[in-house]
C-alpha cells in the first residue's frame, strides 16, 4: 500500500547510490517481499539525491536547488510508486504468495560461529564499517564521477557558444524537453551532474531545464531501464519512465 511505499522513498533519498547502484539493492528488497510499488518509489528516489548531493548542490547551486532536489525526489517517487500498485498488479498476489510459502532455510552453526557473528554484528563494528563506508567507499565512487562531471562542465564551458540555449529563450518547455532527450538514457551521478548543470546554466539554460537535468538524468540510464524491464516487466517500466519525466517536467516549468 502507500504506506511501503512513503517508507522506500524515506529511505531511498539520503541513500548515496547512484542509478546502477541502486539496482541490486532494489531488486533485493524486491526479493525479500516489498511489493513493485515500494521498489519502483525506492527505485526513483534513490539516484535522484543523497546527503552527498544535497550538500554538494547547496555549495554549488545554493539552498533553492538544494531544498527542491529531495522535495522532488519524494514526490515524483510517491506518485510512480503509487502508479505501480495501482496499474501493475499483475503476478503482485502470487509472488507475494510464493515468497510467504518457501521455507525457511535451516542454519546450523556452531556456538563458535554464533559468537563470532554476535561480536561482528556489534556496535562498533557496525559503526567502524560505516565509517569506512563514509569516508572511504563513498569517496572513491562518487569521486570519480565528480571529476568527470566537472571535466565534461569545462568542455562545455569551452566548446557550447555562449548564443546556443537563446534558441530557447521565452520557451521554457522546449528547453525542458531538449534537456531530457539526453538526460534519460545518459548515466549521470547525482553529484556530477551538478557542476555539468551549472555550466549549462551559465551558457543560459533556464533554471527549470537544469532542474529537469538534476532530476531524470541521475534517475535513469540505458543500462537501468533494461534491467528494470526485465525484472519488473514492460509495464512497470511505463510508468517508472512516466513518472520520472512527469514529475521533472512538471517541476521544471
Amino acid at each position: 500500500g502507500f504506506r511501503s511505499v512513503l517508507y522506500a522513498a524515506l529511505l531511498g533519498i539520503p541513500l548515496p547510490l547512484c542509478s546502477c547502484g541502486v539496482i541490486p539493492t532494489a531488486m533485493s528488497l524486491r526479493r525479500e517481499g516489498a511489493s513493485k510499488g515500494a521498489t519502483v518509489s525506492f527505485l526513483i528516489a534513490t539516484p535522484q539525491t543523497g546527503v552527498d548531493s544535497i550538500v554538494a548542490t547547496f555549495s554549488l547551486m545554493g539552498w533553492a536547488f538544494a531544498i527542491i532536489r529531495p522535495v522532488v525526489a519524494l514526490i515524483t517517487a510517491l506518485f510512480g510508486g503509487v502508479l505501480v500498485d495501482v496499474f501493475d498488479k499483475e503476478n503482485e498476489q502470487q509472488t507475494a504468495s510464493s515468497t510467504s510459502g518457501s521455507p525457511a532455510p535451516a542454519h546450523t552453526h556452531s556456538p563458535e560461529h554464533a559468537h563470532k557473528s554476535a561480536l561482528a554484528c556489534g556496535f562498533f563494528a557496525r559503526l567502524k564499517e560505516a565509517f569506512h563506508y563514509a569516508f572511504v567507499e563513498m569517496m572513491q565512487d562518487i569521486g570519480k564521477w565528480l571529476v568527470i562531471g566537472l571535466l565534461v562542465a569545462g568542455a562545455i564551458t569551452v566548446l557550447v557558444p555562449d548564443s546556443f540555449f537563446a534558441l530557447f529563450a521565452g520557451d521554457s518547455l522546449m528547453s525542458i524537453l531538449f534537456v531530457l532527450l539526453f538526460s534519460i538514457p545518459m548515466y549521470l551521478c547525482a553529484t556530477g551532474s551538478i557542476p555539468i548543470a551549472v555550466a549549462l546554466m551559465l551558457k543560459g539554460l533556464t533554471p527549470g531545464a537544469a532542474l529537469v537535468l538534476l532530476m531524470a538524468g541521475p534517475a535513469s540510464n540505458a543500462a537501468s531501464i533494461l534491467v528494470i524491464g526485465k525484472v519488473l516487466g514492460r509495464r512497470s517500466l511505463l510508468l517508472y519512465l512516466c513518472s520520472i519525466v512527469g514529475g521533472a517536467v512538471l517541476f521544471g516549468l
